[in-house]
């Protein structure tokens, strides 16, 4: 990414550059290094965060980066110790933000609690996994009111639900298709519900929205991630591919969010059923 930022010139100030940390390069399959050698990094202690940030915008050639994610939370530091570090880091002009990937609501509050107490910055964005399958976004975050007291971002991962929003399982598992070819524990928990009635569900909810993309001219994987932008407190989505032309049906997105109207939307809750309640819709 260093590299392509000096080969095309682009300048400082107009891109946004984001970097995370919790697992280190050492962690990686490095065979040189001792599994002793591996504990100093990985997690959020400030000796990691430090050291693996230097790591980073060393790769980068970078001075700064704009944000810096906490890669999921680590239970093993105190998250004052954390938020102490960010800010450190912050402070010395290392980055200009920080923020979490994958934490619960209580340890984001947990984070800004402490933040509060020592007149500290918080973390601004949190990156989680969301999609058309979504009660960590739109239950847990918005019940926890950390959009409306801590204007929390969003920078959402897997949008099409690791491809079950694609329509390419509707009919079975093709044989280059993810499911197939990951030997990802997490793709691999999916696999276990192929032929369960959880599954069927699935797959005919995403047939119906394969006739409400074709109603608007285009394909559910482009209304799915549509719809992901079409949630207010999204700053910004992360399309995976493996093909360019991926990449042209995930910017096909923003033109179709656009006429993502009011009916439509209903029409998509209509057939998820999966909205999640909210404190102000249970006490009014």
């Amino acid at each position: 990414m260093g590299r392509a930022i000096k080969h095309f010139g682009w300048k400082r100030n107009d891109i946004v550059v984001s970097t995370k940390i919790n697992w280190g390069a050492a962690n990686s399959g490095h065979h040189h290094q001792s599994p002793r050698a591996k504990i100093n990094n990985l997690g959020l202690s400030r000796k990691h965060l430090i050291e693996g940030t230097d790591a980073s915008l060393a790769r980068l050639q970078l001075s700064y980066v704009d944000i810096l994610y906490a890669h999921r939370p680590d239970r093993q530091t105190p998250i004052e110790e954390t938020v102490r570090a960010f800010n450190f880091l912050i402070n010395t002009g290392k980055a200009l933000y920080w923020g979490t990937s994958e934490w619960l609501a209580t340890e984001i509050e947990e984070a800004w609690a402490v933040a509060d107490r020592l007149g500290l910055i918080g973390p601004i964005v949190e990156q989680p996994g969301y999609s058309l399958r979504r009660e960590k976004v739109d239950g847990e975050f918005r019940n926890a009111g950390l959009y409306s007291r801590r204007g929390l971002g969003l920078t959402i991962f897997s949008p099409l639900a690791g491809g079950l929003l694609t329509g390419k399982y509707i009919d079975g598992l093709p044989e280059d298709s993810r499911l197939r070819t990951s030997d990802d524990p997490a793709v691999q928990a999916v696999i276990q519900k192929v032929g369960t009635a959880e599954w069927d569900e699935q797959q005919s909810k995403v047939k119906k929205l394969m006739e409400v993309a074709e109603g608007l001219g285009t394909d559910v994987a482009t209304l799915s991630m549509a719809w992901v932008l079409s949630n207010k407190e999204v700053s910004s989505a992360i399309g995976g591919a493996s093909r360019p032309d991926q990449i042209w049906q995930i910017v096909k997105a923003v033109e179709v969010y656009q006429r993502l109207d009011q009916q439509v939307l209903e029409e998509i809750e209509r057939i998820m059923g999966n909205k999640p309640e909210t404190v102000t819709q249970r006490f009014g």
